[in-house]
């Protein structure tokens, strides 16, 4: 039974082929790429190679060079079939002949037997084709093993991504698990449910209080930035007021100590989405903002329509974000400076939440480069703007 390599990444292409040779007696191996297709004729050696031109890794034309310089592989026929490819230059690169596709199914199957009883096409001889064809494979095994260890680096990284994203929300879980009993020991002795406490105890109380304050506002982070690339974060859509949630936000970080100014377009900005997620994601935005621009700093939120939907930005008078890290900074646990003497604290993740929030609305977030114009003035340290759709729930 005549074997045939059939190298072509369409699978209604390959199913095609298949029942037209299978039926007509041949068996057929097929190979979805490039290099899928030079390892199979290697290993299983074929009695003939039919090979699409435009196929992924390594094209039509590099495969068959490759093939032409394969010691095991002397006299066996290749074909090229395609429908983007050139029959003089499949045949001058070592193709014995060429299918045009679409194939005629009525013929294909003796045409292929024509192939396996010695008819072959020939190109037009020119100078020097010889030296230029073994040049050409050696250039095309160069690119092979090149093209071999990149794949092989791609699938190791997917495998580290995916294996870091496990351990970060293995991580936040663990942690997570005994924060509930430190969190609710700790308001039971602040709120005196243990008994008295003295001036001194009720200091380092407080001072405990806001270390786990810290600590669960982290853990919290990491469990929605694995929860939102793992898909697994849903969101809890119900109708809202955006300038309420804004006003509460803002109320919070002025608590904190920070120096903010909110701009709103309207008393009330109806819409539908997830309010406690939105609320988390400008939250981070002005975190941000104290932590790199200072608590001294002036710190704008202005909130304007846009479209079918609303814009929130944020902005700052500090030093702004470096040029060139504009989609970087988005990134999960990415940091302009990550050495461990850097001023400022936090594992990376904050803005990375508040793009998956964003989009996860039908929105988006990005920092702009242009100051931020408001009531006050005009901020232009970082700013950064997020939009909304009115109803998240038709985005």
């Amino acid at each position: 039974m005549p074997r045939i390599l059939h190298i072509e990444d369409d699978p209604s292409n390959r199913l095609l082929v298949r029942k037209l040779l299978a039926a007509d007696g041949m068996e057929v191996i097929d190979a979805a790429d490039g290099l899928e297709g030079i390892r199979k004729a290697c290993e299983c050696a074929p009695d003939l190679v039919l090979v699409d031109i435009n196929i992924p890794q390594l094209d039509g034309y590099e495969v068959t060079l490759r093939l032409r310089g394969e010691p095991s592989l002397v006299g066996t026929p290749i074909v090229a079939i395609t429908a983007e490819g050139d029959r003089e230059t499949s045949l001058a690169v070592g193709c014995d002949g060429y299918f045009q596709k679409p194939i005629d199914a009525r013929t294909f199957a003796r045409a292929v037997r024509g192939y396996l009883k010695g008819h072959r096409e020939s190109a037009a001889p020119g100078p020097d084709d010889s030296r230029l064809r073994q040049q050409s494979q050696r250039i095309v095994a160069h690119l092979e093993e090149k093209v071999a260890e990149l794949s092989a680096a791609n699938h190791r990284l997917v495998e580290l991504d995916r294996a870091r994203t496990s351990f970060y929300r293995n991580v936040s879980h663990e942690l997570a698990t005994p924060m509930t009993p430190i969190v609710g020991y700790v308001k039971l002795l602040a709120d005196g449910e243990l008994g008295p406490l003295s001036a001194g105890q009720a200091r380092a109380l407080r001072s405990v209080d806001d270390c786990v304050a810290r600590l669960r506002a982290v853990i919290d982070n990491l469990l929605d930035v694995t929860g939102l690339e793992t898909g697994k974060l849903r969101l809890a859509l119900r109708s809202y007021d955006l300038a309420e949630v804004l006003r509460q936000v803002v109320e919070a970080a002025r608590g904190r100590g920070l120096h903010v100014s909110l701009d709103l377009p309207e008393p009330t900005l109806p819409g539908v989405a997830d309010p406690e997620r939105v609320s988390r994601a400008v939250a981070q935005l002005l975190d941000n903002a104290g932590k790199f621009a200072g608590d001294a700093a002036q710190v704008a939120v202005v909130a304007a329509r846009a479209g079918a939907g609303y814009r929130v930005s944020v902005g700052d008078d500090g030093p702004g974000v470096p040029a060139g890290r504009d989609e970087a900074i988005f990134e999960p646990f990415y940091q302009v400076d990550a050495s461990p003497t850097r001023q400022h604290g936090g594992v990376g993740v904050g803005l990375a939440i508040v793009r998956r929030v964003a989009r996860g609305h039908g929105g988006d977030a990005r920092l702009v480069r242009e100051p931020l114009v408001f009531g006050g003035g005009a901020l232009s340290g970082a700013v950064f703007e997020v939009t909304l759709p009115v109803d998240a729930g038709r985005a």
